[in-house]
């Protein structure tokens, strides 16, 4: 491409010409210090919210490695400047004007200096855009010359409109500053080419280079380049005047256009970049770099060697002075910045962040104390040094009188704080502080007003469910008492009338739920817009406001139309619905069917998962045949046997049941998605999932009322087997002390070596006996069932306690050889006894299997089924306790030895104390199989 001529330059509105003080730090080459001894990098070095840490305490990380991942959509990474051990994660002094602490992650270099392998973009040419933002995030770039704008972010709002200017921003118009000037004459060809990777983003009509006419070393540099490689990026010099390195000053000297009041240069068609971020993104794309360290500026007559350095994120300032050859004596402030901008530092162990271009070492000379503020004198001086064209004088009133509301109309946040007018007033009025101040007062004032609304709409929506639940509550007290009304006139001998269908209301109940369920949506998307309203305007987004704005009061619109659809939708009409009467036989006769199919398909599911299990296949045929021998009992019973009712209350039919709890299911399902939806408006997962559930209420209500319930006829009720005070005291007794023993068991297995807890258990199994033989010494009268003559039911018990004989026997069994397994694996001497046992366990097994085989049972000694004596039970009482101090103590010392895993000793003790625990396990096997056996 030929060359163009250079661009005109025009001028902007006030400015000032302090001294430049730049030669000092360009009289020695580019430094560049050694590592320090800790290198403290704080999470937020960047405008938005701060990154999220990525690394623990303890780990090792390489150079370039990433420690920090963006928290949200502005925000950014951080990368490790060199590689070493992460120390801490906590909170530390960091660059702010409020000198206050924030948290940082902590490095100690391990001067190794490691690279992580690098993964250059060579392909950035014919990947999308998207894909080259997303890697420029990653690799942790922001702007470098002002408040630190995530680059990604910024060059995603650069499509929002056609762009005629690409502005690179080299002006540098702070005085003592020359990082910028430094990075032009060290590295132009980088800048030109991470220009020409940024113009392939953005494909702006023209490509400019702002700079000041007092780097004539860096101009020369940058039109020599540029003319041999024939580029169409032009170079604008401009004079220098204070501030025109501001973004809106440089476009006003370059394009004449300037920045609308509220709106971003991307809104005109313009983008400005800077030149340290411009490297950065050749070093990012072109060897896969993060960022991880830039140049800065130190400088001061209280250094003896002022200079520009190429320094890492993290580095303490402190270190810097020392570098420099600091004069202590000297020093009367310390500045990050320049002494126009910048911000004085309460200490020197802060450490330098991306957006640190300048360390300024000054005497009292350089930076006297300012002088006592005086009265203002009018005379306009401000004004005309303002660059802004805003009026200084009248947003001084406006602030010290605290009339907001005028301050915002004189556009006091289109003040870029540059301290001009500050510079030039003759009654040495701190203008810029006063400004701050007010801005501010008046975000303090928005994000109140903001939470006082928000407050507002949770009282008055509070106050409406109270009034809702309150209503609900009466309709449903009078329906009750309308209800219990009717019932005397129900009980006297007149002829029914016939009974009239209850008004049923479904569309209008439907129109009140949707009503209802809109509102709640609606209310929750009020919430997250007033949310993003106030982070907007915390950030001064003036486009996003306006655009918030209008969606708040639009939203808020559409609540109050649903309030006022809700209150007028009428409430649909209270159904009482009458429950089925059903005998005493016909009710134990449907649970013994319930418990009968339970324990068959609980049986089932476990022979499918062992299908070649003989005892799960006799288990399975005796439930089934006791399922049927219950169905039929309830069939028999469910037709003729029901009670007379006072009020004929319909039996519903079991499609009719199982199309009812369809109905309760799904609804219950509904609102448990319309609650999650109210707190989630936007989510689409939740909604579709609210519409699948309204379609199955629906479906599940069509199939109900499609139904019709048939009545049973009516006989006399069944006279309840009466039972004694006594007998209910001793069963409520035997309740009780089972349930203290089951809490007092769970405490002992948590702490098996408290006394206490012991003692307690051993009283509560004496209690849980004393009380078990006297329930068992009261007498029940128990009803004979109608429908199985004596000799069946005795039959069939007999029958059903010889299966259950048997697959208890063959458990016995299996356990009594898994036991003989385990002690012959431990080596145990006492291996006789469990073969013995397992002999006689499998002799005991096939026996009952024969008798269940031939339809008998064979009778069992009265006395072998109570025999177990005091004396055993103690031992294996005794028993238990020993295998559960085992184990407590093997896991003591398993955590012992966690803790110093190189101690010999303990090591020792607990492959001692594991086979201490092994034999007694396998004493306590052995007695249990005795137990079990006997």
């Amino acid at each position: 491409m030929a060359k163009q001529s250079n661009p005109p330059v025009y001028a902007f509105h006030g400015g000032i010409h302090p001294p430049e003080n730049k030669a000092q730090s360009l009289a020695l080459p580019l430094g560049k210090p050694s590592l320090p001894s800790e290198l403290v990098l704080p999470l937020g070095q960047h405008i938005g919210q701060a990154s999220r840490p990525l690394i623990n305490v303890g780990d090792r990380v390489q150079k370039g490695q990433a420690i920090a991942i963006n928290n949200g959509f502005l925000s950014s990474f951080l990368h490790a400047p060199t590689s070493g051990q992460i120390s801490a994660i906590e909170s530390r002094p960091v660059a702010h004007p409020s000198g206050l602490s924030d948290m940082c992650i902590i490095l100690t270099p391990d001067q190794a200096d490691e690279w992580i392998e690098l993964e250059p973009l060579e392909n950035w040419r014919d990947i999308s855009k998207t894909d080259v933002l997303t890697f420029l995030a990653e690799k942790g770039i922001i702007g470098m010359g002002g408040a630190g704008f995530p680059t990604q972010v910024k060059l995603q709002g650069a499509h929002k409109h056609p762009l005629t200017h690409f502005i690179i921003n080299a002006a540098e118009c702070e005085p003592y500053i020359t990082a910028d000037d430094m990075l032009i004459r060290e590295k132009t060809l980088e800048l030109i080419l991470g220009i020409e990777i940024l113009q392939h983003l953005v494909e702006a009509k023209h490509v400019v280079i702002g700079i000041e006419d007092n780097k004539p070393t860096a101009i020369a540099a940058l039109e020599k380049l540029l003319k041999e490689r024939q580029s169409s990026i032009q170079v604008a010099v401009v004079p220098t005047k204070y501030p025109s390195g501001g973004e809106k000053q440089l476009i006003q000297l370059l394009t004449e256009k300037e920045v609308p009041s509220g709106q971003y240069p991307a809104d005109i068609g313009i983008l400005c970049q800077n030149v340290g971020t411009c490297v950065a993104v050749y070093e990012a794309i072109k060897h896969g770099r993060p960022l991880i360290s830039r140049l800065t500026t130190l400088t001061g007559d209280a250094l003896k060697a002022p200079q520009n350095v190429e320094v890492l994120l993290g580095t303490p300032i402190s270190h810097l002075l020392d570098y420099a050859d600091l004069q202590d004596k000297k020093l009367t402030r310390l500045v990050m910045g320049g002494p126009m901008m910048g911000f004085t530092l309460d200490s020197s162990d802060v450490p330098v962040v991306k957006t640190t271009n300048c360390v300024l070492a000054a005497t009292k000379k350089e930076l006297p104390q300012p002088a006592p503020e005086q009265a203002c004198i009018r005379c306009g001086m401000c004004e005309q040094a303002c660059p802004a064209s805003l009026l200084p004088q009248q947003l001084l009133w406006f602030a010290k009188s605290q009339e907001h509301e005028k301050a915002e109309h004189y556009n006091l946040f289109d003040c870029i704080e540059c301290g001009a007018c500050s510079y030039v007033c003759p009654s040495s009025i701190p203008l810029v502080q006063y400004y701050r101040h007010s801005k501010s007062e008046i975000r303090e004032a928005r994000e109140a007003a903001v939470k006082s609304d928000i407050a507002k709409q949770r009282f008055e929506a509070r106050k409406a469910r109270q009034e809702a639940e309150a209503a609900e509550k009466e309709a449903k007290r009078l329906a009750r008492q309308s209800a219990s009304a009717a019932k005397p006139a129900a009980k006297k001998p007149a002829k029914p009338a016939p009974e009239k269908p209850t008004p049923t209301a479904p569309a209008v109940d439907e129109a009140a739920k949707k009503a209802k369920i809109d509102l709640a949506i609606t209310k929750a998307k009020l919430k997250k817009l007033e949310k993003a309203l106030l982070e907007a305007q915390e950030k001064e987004h003036m486009e996003e406001i306006s655009a918030l704005q209008t969606q708040v009061d639009e939203t808020k619109k559409d609540i109050s139309e649903l309030e006022t659809k809700v209150a007028s939708t009428p409430a649909a009409p209270t159904k009482k619905a009458t429950a089925p009467v059903m005998s005493d036989e016909a009710k134990k006769a449907k649970v013994d069917v319930a418990l009968a199919s339970t324990k068959l398909k609980k049986a089932e599911k476990q022979l499918a998962e062992d299908p070649d299990n003989a005892e799960l296949k006799a288990k399975v045929s005796g439930f089934s045949a006791d399922l049927k021998i219950a169905q039929e009992a309830f069939e028999k019973l469910g037709g003729n046997d029901t009670k007379p009712a006072t009020v004929a209350k319909p039996v519903l039919s079991d499609e009719a049941k199982k199309a009812k709890v369809d109905v309760a299911l799904a609804s219950t399902k509904l609102k448990k998605v319309q609650k999650q939806l109210a707190e989630d408006a936007d989510n689409e997962e939740l909604k579709t999932k609210a519409a699948d559930f309204e379609k199955a209420l629906k479906e599940a209500e069509a199939r109900l009322s499609s139904l019709d319930n048939s009545p049973v006829s009516e006989t006399p009720p069944t006279k309840k087997p009466a039972m004694s005070d006594d007998y209910k005291k001793a069963k409520v007794d035997v309740a009780l002390a089972s349930t203290k023993l089951k809490k007092i068991q769970k405490q002992l297995a948590e702490d098996p070596q408290n006394s206490e807890l012991q003692g307690k258990a051993v009283e509560f199994e004496k209690t849980l006996k004393d009380a078990e033989a006297q329930l068992a010494a009261l007498d029940v009268p128990v009803t004979a069932e109608p429908a199985k003559s004596k000799a069946q039911a005795t039959d069939e018990d007999a029958t059903r306690k010889l299966k259950i004989d048997a697959a208890i026997a063959k458990a016995s069994l299996k356990k009594a050889e898994k036991a003989l397994l385990k002690a012959k694996e431990l080596n145990s001497e006492d291996t006789s006894s469990l073969e013995q046992q397992v002999e006689k366990a499998k002799a005991h097994a096939d026996e009952l299997e024969q008798a269940l085989q031939n339809g008998t049972a064979s009778a069992q000694p009265e006395a072998q089924a109570n025999e177990q004596s005091a004396e055993f039970k103690e031992r294996l009482k005794k028993q238990k306790v020993a295998a559960a101090l085992a184990k407590a103590q093997v896991n003591k010392l398993k955590r012992l030895l966690a803790a110093d895993p190189e101690v010999e000793s303990l090591q020792q003790e607990l492959a001692a104390a594991e086979k201490t625990q092994q034999d007694e396990e396998a004493k306590l096997e052995q007695l249990t199989n005795t137990q079990e056996n006997r």
